[in-house]
């Protein structure tokens, strides 16, 4: 096996330069590193990670731990970090929770055993103070999800602001009957969402009929399942406003099983802009987030702490968007009409 001494030996350089090279090519004369990089690829060299992890206490690894690893919402976000992290030499440790608090917090234990040398929380559900005493410690940002006053580095959209451009749009097209599918109310999304909803209810002199808020669990299955509940109301609503785009996908399929059209009979707002919500029939009116770009910023942000370097601000707010698309769209037929000649 090839050890550094013989790279060394036909670079003609000595030990200590190879390793600046590896860890600090910064610390090196373009000169230099170049023809020790020429001797490393044609001898396929590899460093000894457990050696160098002891000299320098690094893992170069960084976990991701995600609420759900099946939720299409995620995919791009780990794009955007994955994306950061091997530009910058670093692997991605990916840890699902399932939506368990007990599984975030093993994975937490990754950090506190210096497995990896920092984590991006996809998910925020444990205790506050014991976030921000980790973050005292270990590189820690949050992405996506948040905790309100916790003093550690977030990315994220304002979700009320969001949800409350949701329902007004179903208030501008004369609905007045609208309810809202939350996710799980324990999660600070889930009730961001349903504040921002009944903000924009309460300010058009709209009331939030209690009947028409229904928990679900973002899963398609509980969209499908709440929209059934709600239509065998006495009178059910006319438009909903569903937590993501996976439950408005349910949603629709129950307004279909109960003979409605949508958006004829049935307006529907989904929320993340996920592939399906484009490509279902009729496509689905949703809030757009940035995904990619939060999970380029929350690696970027990582890297910073890791590296020691200053942060200037704290909270990264992203701007998000309205998709405008068929389950809110009525189409209009338009009868052609000929004169004869």
């Amino acid at each position: 096996m090839m050890k550094m001494s013989d790279v060394a030996r036909l670079a003609n350089v000595s030990p200590a330069t190879v390793s600046r090279v590896l860890c600090h090519p910064e610390l090196v004369s373009e000169e230099t590193r170049r023809k020790v990089l020429k001797v490393i690829n044609q001898v396929n060299y590899k460093p000894h990670i457990v050696a160098r992890q002891f000299r320098t206490q690094e893992t170069k690894n960084i976990l991701v731990v995600v609420p759900d690893i099946t939720s299409n919402f995620f995919s791009k976000v780990l794009r955007g970090i994955e994306h950061v992290a091997v530009k910058n030499g670093y692997q991605v440790i990916l840890g699902d929770t399932e939506n368990c608090i007990e599984r975030e917090k093993e994975y937490v234990n990754l950090l506190l055993q210096k497995q990896v040398d920092g984590m991006v929380l996809l998910t925020a559900r444990q205790d506050k103070v014991r976030l921000e005493e980790l973050s005292t410690h270990f590189p820690i940002v949050l992405a996506c999800e948040y905790i309100d006053g916790l003093n550690v580095p977030t990315v994220s959209i304002d979700n009320i602001s969001s949800a409350r451009k949701a329902t007004e749009h179903l208030i501008s097209l004369g609905h007045t009957k609208i309810a809202h599918i939350t996710g799980a109310i324990h999660v600070i999304l889930s009730r961001d969402r349903l504040r921002g909803f009944q903000q924009a209810m309460m300010s058009h002199n709209l009331v939030v009929e209690p009947l028409y808020v229904q928990e679900g669990d973002f899963s398609f299955d509980s969209g499908y399942h709440q929209m059934m509940k709600l239509l065998a109301l006495e009178v059910p609503p006319t438009a909903v406003f569903a937590f993501n785009d996976d439950m408005a996908l349910g949603a629709i399929k129950a307004a279909k099983e109960f003979g409605l059209t949508v958006p004829n009979d049935l307006a529907v707002v989904g929320f993340d802009n996920i592939k399906m919500s484009s490509i279902n029939e009729p496509s689905i009116t949703t809030i757009d987030q940035p995904k990619y770009e939060i999970g380029k910023k929350a690696m970027e942000i990582l890297l910073k702490l890791i590296n020691r370097e200053e942060l200037h601000k704290k909270k990264f707010v992203f701007k998000d968007e309205l998709i405008v698309r068929g389950s809110t769209q009525i189409k209009i037929e338009v009868k052609e009409t000929f004169e004869m000649v």
